[in-house]
C-alpha cells in the first residue's frame, strides 16, 4: 500500500481533491435547494435526495464545463499567443515552431 501511494501520489491527490470538492458542492448545493425551496414554500430535501437529483447533476456539469473552458483556452491560447517575460510563453521574437528550452 505504502509502495502504491508513492508512484501514484498525484493521481490519489487529486482524484481526492475531487472528491472533497464534489462532497462540498453536495452539501452547499442542498443547502441552496432547501433555502429556494423555503423561499417558495416547497418542501426541503435531504442530502441523499440532493445527490440523486437532476437538480445536483446540472450543477455538476455546468461547474465542469466552466472548469473546462477555462483550462482548454489557457492551453490553446498558450500555445498560440506570446507574452514577454513569462515562462511559459515561446520568446517574443522567435519563430513559431521554436521552442524553449529549460536549463
Amino acid at each position: 500500500m505504502k509502495r502504491f501511494l508513492r508512484d501514484n501520489g498525484l493521481s490519489v491527490g487529486f482524484g481526492l481533491l475531487f472528491l472533497a470538492a464534489l462532497v462540498g458542492q453536495a452539501f452547499a448545493g442542498q443547502a441552496d435547494f432547501n433555502y429556494r425551496q423555503l423561499a417558495q414554500e416547497g418542501r426541503q430535501v435531504s442530502l441523499l435526495e440532493y445527490v440523486a437529483s437532476s437538480d445536483f447533476a446540472v450543477d455538476v456539469a455546468e461547474n465542469w464545463q466552466s472548469e473546462f473552458l477555462a483550462m482548454g483556452s489557457i492551453v490553446v491560447l498558450s500555445v498560440y499567443l506570446r507574452q514577454r517575460g513569462s515562462p511559459e510563453s515561446k520568446p517574443v521574437g522567435a519563430p513559431h515552431d521554436a521552442t524553449q528550452e529549460s536549463g
